[in-house]
């Protein structure tokens, strides 16, 4: 027998043994649940359902697991066993039940039947499974023996071809190196000779190389030290301008602050004098209005000091305004 008919046993037990159980576990639904419903309080009888339900869900997964484990070879230990026992014996006594309590004799072997047969089944399935599964493991490792002897053979025989073409080569290798060895001798005889020859055109093209990269270091440096003295001249014409720059702000910060100082000293003078009862000449006037216009006293305070009309005076603010602005214009 090969693997592909123990496979087909293995497909032929699970497909009878999951019909097997789907119809015991119908059959078990169908007849625990009017003795579930008798025997459950008014109102909960929808209830009756969920015991058989239940108890044949255990089964199903005491099938399930079995199997599983008898394709991997292993034992679930003492629990799978007591959990298989004691759900065929639920379900054996659930089944049996009404017509126990009817003392129906008849009733109780014909309800006995489904579970009984589910029970052995289980039982029956998991030898079959697990002496299947040794088949198989079996027949894998006579196949993989098989397949190791015809894989030594086919090495050895590999072997055998691989020496004598290895010998083959080392003869024909012994030849060639007899003739590379003679030939070899008088090529090395000739590279001497061309190797002297290279090694002295190669001294005269260093010796020419070294004089030449010694002048080109020697032009490099002189580069180099011009550069240098270059840079310092440059940064010292910098230093110089910047020097001469920041003198001649200087001296125009300072211009121009005696400058501020000299025109408030004026405008102070002008303004020191105090409001007038006559008009001043119209120089003198014009003058004390710049001085209270630069000081930004109001226009009615600059015509009294000045002793001319508000109006006057307005219109020369005016014109201070437009002139600062016209310079402001001129100096963006």
């Amino acid at each position: 027998m090969n693997s592909v008919q123990i496979r087909s046993a293995d497909r032929a037990l699970s497909v009878g043994t999951w019909l097997i159980v789907a119809g015991a576990m119908l059959y078990s639904v169908l007849t625990v649940t009017p003795l579930a419903s008798r025997h459950t309080p008014e109102g909960w009888g929808w209830t009756a359902p969920i015991l058989p339900v239940v108890v044949d869900a255990a089964v199903v997964i005491v099938v399930r697991l079995d199997s599983v484990l008898a394709r991997l070879g292993g034992d679930g230990g003492r629990w799978p066993i007591v959990l298989r026992w004691m759900t065929g014996g639920m379900t054996l006594a659930l089944n049996v039940a009404d017509s126990a309590l009817k003392k129906d004799l008849v009733g109780v072997a014909v309800h006995s039947v489904a579970p009984l047969l589910l029970i052995v089944t289980a039982e029956t399935g998991l030898a079959y499974r697990r002496a299947i599964a040794a088949a198989l493991a079996e027949l894998k490792a006579r196949e993989q023996a098989e397949r190791e002897a015809r894989e030594r053979a086919a090495a050895e025989r590999r072997e055998a071809a691989e020496r004598r073409e290895r010998e083959r080569r080392e003869y024909e290798a012994a030849q060639a190196r007899e003739q590379r060895d003679h030939e070899a001798r008088i090529g090395r005889e000739q590279a001497e000779r061309e190797e002297r020859a290279r090694r002295e055109e190669q001294e005269r093209r260093e010796a020419a190389e070294r004089a030449e990269r010694e002048a080109r270091e020697r032009r490099e440096r002189e580069r180099e030290q011009q550069e240098r003295e270059r840079e310092r001249r440059e940064r010292e014409a910098v230093q110089r301008r910047e020097a001469e720059r920041l003198e001649r702000e200087t001296t125009a910060r300072r211009e121009r602050k005696e400058r501020e100082e000299r025109a408030a000293r004026e405008r102070a003078a002008l303004l020191s004098g105090g409001p007038v009862n006559e008009k001043l000449p119209e120089d003198r006037a014009r003058a004390v209005v710049h001085a209270a216009f630069g000081e930004g006293l109001p226009v009615r305070a600059a015509a009294e000091l000045c002793g001319w009309s508000v109006g006057w005076v307005s219109t020369r603010y005016q014109e201070h305004r437009d002139g600062g602005l016209l310079l402001e214009g001129t100096a963006a």
